[in-house]
């Protein structure tokens, strides 16, 4: 080879030496200084992190019925990206969708005609749809349709519980009652999974990356019996058509566990379909409306100066035949009275009555009581919204408060709060913290919370009780007020209230009533205790009263509790008075 040769492959060489290191120095560059640039690049393109949306959990009743439920739904969207191309091929997609979903041919044609990533067709598409839209695409070969779960809370019971259980808004968080109360339990924790995709869209499983799956939320149980509650919700519902009142409400607990059984309000709405309900039509009356509970206060005045030794049942007052003047006014009665015994003042209803023994109890003392009732503080269920209701300090009454406050007037409380004041009589003093939320299970079934029964405090004594409860089951006798509130078969023992309404801007609503009945049954061993409040009951002439009104009512929902729970009947003669108790079952479990 000539010199020149040698020359010619020593340059060829160098030259492609330095083209070589020229292409390695970029080489290195790219895959050592830009690295990080251009594998976040390239995963801005292909990596996804795609959320895992974890399942509310459940509510159900003491018995395992379902009240709260999720249904599945999609949302159905299309990647313009991985639509096949040809205008054909399109239009034959939007065909299909169209046909499936039950929309407008040209609508669904001009959202999917577009190079977007993500477009949502419809939402709520039930999962039948779903299913044969994706096995049509499917058979076609057409590709880029996503189908994105979105659970949607169902109620079945409808307007059934509806005030217990509340609802959800738009973004899935408890709006009012259980679903309010227990959303820590109920949202669980939603997961997310970091993975890679192809040029078609399909996930590289081998590149998947931090993974934390979502956790669902936990089944809640409550302390409902829907049979109960059925019972319940179909007596007001007649009730509620019979009287057309303002408003009506009712509920019913076990008073030596505090367990609320059933709780329901007219007019109800319904869950599914919250936003077409009248904002009225969603509060729950039982623990938020706050009335002047007329007579059925008067257990606590009886029963404080019972407690104090101030008056013994057989302690006689006279009840000035009906009229009683006092600090310039004139307090009555419905009926006038002459003397009366303790006892015969709580069968008899006098307001006179009780006005005297409060002034012999003495203020201070009977304002400690009514606080020892738990008046003027919320009970403690735990619902949204409950409400304390009204009790004014000692040193605001007036000199005529002592006489008033004993027939329930100058003060407010809540449904509840009545039904618990009640439940501590007939559970021999003992005031119990009501619960509506009975256990907190995890996805296997396992308990993860529950909650026993809870004593408040001690009220007054197991012999107090006794002499109010005998007091309260003569009410319901054919000398009492409430002879109507009467369960053949059932010893039952209560108290009645009738109060005028109160006007928002002062005094009260002429013609206008809050009548109420609250008791308990079977008055020698309760099982169940309970409250029915009708508010402005459209009533002929002046039987607009407490135990015409709101007795019944409770009378026809505790015939059938009894049946429901299994009581033994107590023995009675022919006429239907009881001679004899005998021993029944447990009742609700």
């Amino acid at each position: 080879m000539s010199a020149a040769a040698h020359k010619r492959a020593g340059l060829v060489c160098i030259l492609l030496a330095v083209v070589f290191s020229i292409y390695s120095a970029r080489l290195v560059h790219l895959q050592v200084a830009k690295h990080k640039e251009y594998r976040s690049l390239a995963g801005a393109t292909t990596a996804k992190t795609v959320d895992e949306r974890a399942e509310r959990g459940i509510i159900t009743d003491r018995n395992g019925e379902a009240l709260a439920v999720n249904v599945p739904i999609y949302a159905v969207a299309v990647d313009g990206k991985l639509v096949t191309e040809t205008k054909a091929d399109r239009a034959k997609l939007a065909g299909i969708i169209s046909r499936h979903l039950e929309l407008p041919l040209d609508k669904v044609a001009e959202r999917i005609a577009t190079e977007r990533p993500y477009v949502v067709v419809q939402r709520g598409v039930d999962a039948i749809r779903v299913a044969g839209l994706k096995e049509e695409l499917s058979a076609e070969r057409i590709r880029g349709v996503m189908y994105e779960s979105e659970p949607r809370r169902f109620y079945p019971n409808e307007e059934r519980l509806s005030h217990v259980l509340g609802f959800l808004n738009h973004d899935g968080d408890g709006v009012q009652g259980v679903e309010m109360m227990m959303q820590p339990y109920l949202r669980g924790e939603d997961g997310f999974v970091t993975t890679e995709r192809d040029r078609t869209g399909r996930e590289i499983v081998a590149y998947r990356g931090t993974e934390r799956p979502a956790k669902d939320g936990m089944t809640v149980e409550l302390t409902i019996d829907m049979e109960l509650q059925e019972i319940v919700e179909k007596e007001l519902d007649e009730a509620y058509k019979r009287l057309n009142p303002n408003m009506l409400t009712a509920v019913y607990v076990r008073p030596r566990t505090g367990e609320v059984l059933a709780m329901a309000t007219r007019p109800a709405f319904n869950p599914n379909h919250p936003g077409e309900a009248k904002v009225e039509t969603t509060k729950n009356r039982a623990i938020i409306e706050m009335f002047e509970p007329g007579s059925t206060f008067k257990i606590v005045v009886i029963a404080a100066a019972l407690e104090q030794k101030t008056v013994t049942p057989q302690s006689i007052y006279h009840c000035e035949n009906g009229s009683f003047a006092y600090g310039g006014k004139i307090l009555r009665d419905v009926h006038g009275y002459g003397s009366l015994s303790v006892h015969d003042i709580m069968v008899k209803s006098s307001n006179i009555g009780c006005a005297k023994i409060a002034m012999h109890l003495g203020a201070d003392t009977f304002h400690e009581y009514i606080r020892r009732f738990g008046f003027g503080e919320r009970t403690g269920l735990g619902l949204p919204g409950e409400i304390s209701g009204m009790v004014r300090p000692r040193h605001s009454w007036t000199p005529l408060s002592i006489t008033r406050v004993p027939m329930g007037h100058e003060i407010a409380v809540t449904p509840l709060q009545i039904v618990m004041s009640m439940s501590a009589i007939a559970n021999g003093g003992n005031m119990m913290l009501p619960q509506i939320v009975r256990a907190v299970r995890d996805q296997d079934g396992r308990e993860v919370v529950s909650f026993s029964p809870q004593v408040v405090r001690r009220v007054v004594s197991e012999q107090t009780a006794a002499h109010v409860a005998a007091s309260l089951a003569d009410v319901v006798g054919e000398k009492g007020t409430a002879p109507q509130a009467a369960i053949l078969g059932y010893p039952v023992a209560g108290k009645t209230g009738t109060a005028q309404r109160v006007d928002p801007k002062g005094g009260y609503t002429p013609g206008k009533y809050v009548v109420s009945f609250a008791g308990y049954f079977p008055a020698n061993d309760p099982e169940v205790a309970g409250i029915v409040l009708v508010d402005d009951a459209r009533t002929p002439g002046t039987r607009n009263y407490g135990g015409l009104v709101a007795a019944p009512i409770f009378a026809a929902i505790g015939r059938g509790m009894a049946r429901q729970l299994d009581l033994v009947p107590a023995a009675t003669k022919s006429d239907g008075t009881t001679i004899a108790l005998v021993p029944f079952g447990s009742g609700a479990n």
